[in-house]
This record gives C-alpha cells, sequence and structure tokens, in this order.
C-alpha cells in the first residue's frame, strides 16, 4: 500500500450498507445510457463553434476531439473490463497513479457530472420559457421539479431509472434522425462557408480551430461516464466494452449528420449564435416555420431531460464510489432499501440546484464541467498507458486496438484540451483549479488519513502491490 496514506478499520457491516444492485444493465442499457449522457450537446452547444472556426474550423475540431474520444473509450473499455468498479475513472487512476492521482481524478470527473446538470437545468428552464409552457416567466420552478423528478426516479431504482433514461433517449434519437433526413434535400455545399466574416475554409486561421475544440467536445461530452455503472451490469467484463463502444459509435454517427446537414441546409451563419439551432436550421432552410421545425423543437426537450437525467446517476455513482473508499465523507456512500445512494443522489442534487437557481448562467457552468472534464480525460488516458506499462500481466477481457499508442493519440489530444478550454473561460478554469485545490488539501490533511482498505478500489490497489513485491 501508499506508505504516505493511513488506513481506518471498518465495521463488517461497513460495505453491507454500501451495497449497489447488481444485474440491472446489459450492454444494450450501457450504450444507451451513453448516448443519453451526450445526446443534449447534438441538439445545442455545438453551433457556437461556427462563430469561432468557422465551418472548417467546427470540422477539424470536431474530428480531432472525436478522435481523443474514440481513443480514450478503447482505452477505459479495456481498464473497465479489467477493474470493473463504480469508481470508473477515479478506479482507474487509483490503480495507475496511486491514492492521490485517483482521488484528483475522481475529483475532476465529479466536477464535470455534478456541475452539467446544473447548466442543463439552466438551458431546460430557458427552453421551457421560449416554447412559453405554463406561463413561466422565471425558471426555478423548472429547475427544481427536475431536480425533484428524476432524482425521485433514481431513489426508486437503478433498473427502472435506466430503462426510463433509455426510452427518452430513443425518443430523442428519433428526433434528431427526422431532422437529419429532413435537412437532406436542403443541403447546399455552399451554404456551410457563408459567415459574413469570410467564405473560406478556415476564416479564422489555425487559432480558429483551436477555440473551436471545446465546442467539437459538446458532440461528445460524458459518453466516459459509463464505466461508472460497472457494479450494476450483469457481465462487466463483456457488457462494459460492448456498450462504451456502441454509444461512441452512435455518437460519431450523430456529430458527423449534423454538423454536415445543419449547417449545409441553413447556412453557418444562420445557426452561429443560435441557442437553438435544429429549429432554427429547420426554419432558415424551409424559409418559416413549419411542423419539422415544431417537433425538433418540443422534442430537443427529450434531448436536454435525457442527458440532465443521466448525468445525475454519474454523479451519484462517482461520489458514492469516493465516499465509500474514504477519500470524501463516508456518510455520502449509504444505501438504501432499494441499493441505491441516496444521499449521494441527494446532496449533490440540492447543490447543482442552488448552482442554477442563483447563478442562471449556463454558460459558465457548462465551461466548468468541460474543463473538469478536459482534465480527467488527462489523467484517465495516462492511467492506461501506466496500467499497460506496470502491468503487462494484468487480465484484460477486453484489449485497446493498439494498446498504449491509442490512448498516447489521446493524451496528447486532451492536453490540447486543457489548454483550449483555459483560453475559451478563464474563470470557469479558475473556480475548477479552486475546486480541485481545495478537494487536494482535504485529501492531504484528512482524508488519506481516513481510507477504507475493503473498499472495491483499493482492495484491487493493494493485491496489486502485493504480486508487485512478490516479483521483487
Amino acid at each position: 500500500m501508499a506508505k504516505h496514506v493511513e488506513y481506518e478499520k471498518v465495521g463488517s457491516d461497513y460495505l453491507e450498507q454500501r451495497q449497489l444492485k447488481r444485474g440491472a444493465a446489459g450492454w444494450v442499457l450501457l450504450a444507451g445510457l451513453g448516448v443519453s449522457y451526450v445526446i443534449s450537446g447534438d441538439f445545442a452547444g455545438w453551433n457556437f463553434g461556427l462563430a469561432q472556426g468557422g465551418w472548417g474550423g467546427l470540422l477539424i475540431a470536431t474530428a480531432l476531439m472525436g478522435l481523443m474520444y474514440t481513443c480514450m473509450v478503447f482505452g477505459l473499455a479495456e481498464m473497465a473490463s479489467a477493474l470493473p468498479v463504480a469508481g470508473g475513472g477515479y478506479g482507474f487512476a487509483r490503480r495507475a497513479l496511486g491514492p492521490l492521482g485517483g482521488f484528483a481524478t475522481g475529483v475532476a470527473i465529479l466536477i464535470e457530472y455534478a456541475m452539467a446538470p446544473a447548466a442543463i437545468a439552466v438551458f431546460i428552464g430557458g427552453y421551457v420559457e421560449t416554447l412559453g409552457l405554463f406561463g413561466l416567466t422565471n425558471s426555478w420552478p423548472v429547475y427544481l421539479v427536475c431536480f425533484l423528478v428524476f432524482i425521485g426516479v433514481h431513489l426508486y431504482g437503478v433498473g427502472e431509472a435506466l430503462r426510463l433514461m433509455f426510452a427518452i433517449t430513443a425518443v430523442a434519437v428519433v428526433a434528431l434522425v427526422v431532422f437529419v433526413v429532413g435537412m437532406v434535400p436542403k443541403f447546399d455545399s455552399a451554404k456551410l462557408f457563408d459567415l459574413a466574416e469570410g467564405d473560406s475554409f478556415l476564416p479564422f486561421g489555425v487559432t480558429g480551430v483551436l477555440a473551436a475544440l471545446v465546442f467539437g467536445i459538446w458532440f461528445f461530452l460524458g459518453v466516459e461516464g459509463v464505466p461508472v455503472a460497472a457494479e450494476e451490469a450483469r457481465d462487466p467484463r463483456r457488457d462494459m466494452p460492448r456498450g462504451i463502444i456502441a454509444a461512441m459509435v452512435v455518437l460519431l454517427v450523430f456529430a458527423a449528420a449534423i454538423l454536415v446537414f445543419a449547417a449545409g441546409g441553413a447556412g453557418s451563419e444562420a445557426l452561429k449564435a443560435s441557442d437553438n439551432p435544429l429549429p432554427a436550421a429547420v426554419r432558415a432552410a424551409y424559409g418559416g416555420d413549419n411542423a419539422l421545425a415544431q417537433v425538433v423543437n418540443y422534442v430537443g426537450l427529450a434531448g436536454l431531460v435525457a442527458s440532465f437525467f443521466s448525468l445525475i446517476f454519474a454523479y451519484s455513482r462517482q461520489l458514492f464510489a469516493l465516499s465509500r473508499a474514504g477519500y470524501l465523507p463516508r456518510w455520502l456512500s449509504r444505501t438504501g432499501r432499494r441499493k441505491t445512494p441516496y444521499l449521494a443522489l441527494v446532496v449533490p442534487g440540492a447543490i447543482g440546484f442552488a448552482l442554477a437557481a442563483i447563478t442562471r448562467n449556463g454558460a459558465v457552468l457548462i465551461n466548468i464541467a468541460v474543463f473538469g472534464a478536459a482534465l480527467s480525460y488527462v489523467l484517465m488516458t495516462l492511467s492506461h498507458i501506466v496500467l499497460r506499462v506496470r502491468e503487462p500481466d494484468l487480465e484484460r477481457p477486453y484489449r485497446t486496438p493498439g494498446g498504449a499508442v491509442t490512448t498516447g493519440v489521446a493524451l496528447v489530444l486532451a492536453v490540447a484540451a486543457v489548454v483550449a478550454t483555459f483560453f475559451v473561460d478563464e474563470v470557469a478554469a479558475g473556480i475548477t483549479a479552486g475546486i480541485v485545490v481545495v478537494a487536494l488539501a482535504y485529501f492531504w490533511f484528512y482524508s488519506r488519513h481516513h481510507l477504507v482498505a475493503s473498499a472495491p478500489e483499493e482492495e484491487f490497489a493493494a493485491i496489486a502491490q502485493a504480486e508487485q513485491e512478490l516479483k521483487d
């Protein structure tokens, strides 16, 4: 065990009070979970990259981020099959980088998953106001209802939550397919390059590509969260790789289709500043409002709800794992009669509602989430490389094509993403860095002296160290 951490003995009932429901999800539901995390990014957000880099710049940025996520997903598929624990990326980094590296990774992931629902709640509230639903002129009741209803479903049971999540995601997917089919007849390649600033492929040059990287991330942000469901999967060694890779394939197809046919049907100029780009694209392409625009407009709400719903699952499992191992207060990991981590669901939800209601600034909240995500990508891809080098004999039911070279590509691109997010929003980057520093101080002065050796992530690490000592 690492020399700079200490373990406290816990009673035999400790883990009994912290059990998740096994066998609740097969690979299809896991793939649906991966798509659900991300799908709101297909409906809004990506288009702001057109103003930063033009269509060509956003295309290159999206291709680079698609490559980063694909390479990272192959690495995560391997690690999730070898180390199927609820900690996901934190668990992998704990094994590869030690307690401090694991905790830093877990905190970065938790920032992403806790901030993103607050941001999406703001977007849902704005969406409801724009549609004129319920006569609302202030969105805080929408935020409250979102958190209460969907945390309530998660409290009821993970199987029920994942199935409902899958159904909502399926509705959003159908809307995207209908949108793309409806835009195909209106496609004109000249519209891709109709920005007022210039009609070239790269109107803002290479710097525009760098600025657009953050918006290329929106097509894929969150898919890395599939492994947090490992302890609730039917056969994680087989289902985890299938689920996360299938989700990534679906997301790549949608990213390409939307980037080409939304801008190619409506024009980049018409979409570059839109808060609701898909209905705006339909109206611009067809010269006014129509049935397709209304369908996409209303069902776009399903896309936002799907991502909101699934990210609640993600933050609760990440917090559960960190708490169960003693890195964060242990009381947060208790599970109830239905095997759901009720405090890990409610506490971040209350914080998220407060952030949404007080700030009402979805852009800053999502930028904080993106910065946390990009930082975690650096650490997770590094973890795969370290494990490949240090533990070549680790049982790996699934092996990454290309091995450490593949995740090396992801690592380089993840570092570029961290740099890009810092330049896009220095305030959000500073807030994220501040949260990480405070969390690491908590670890150094308190939690590293009170870890739980029987937590799965710690047991995996103990076994690995014992095996290494026998070899030495």
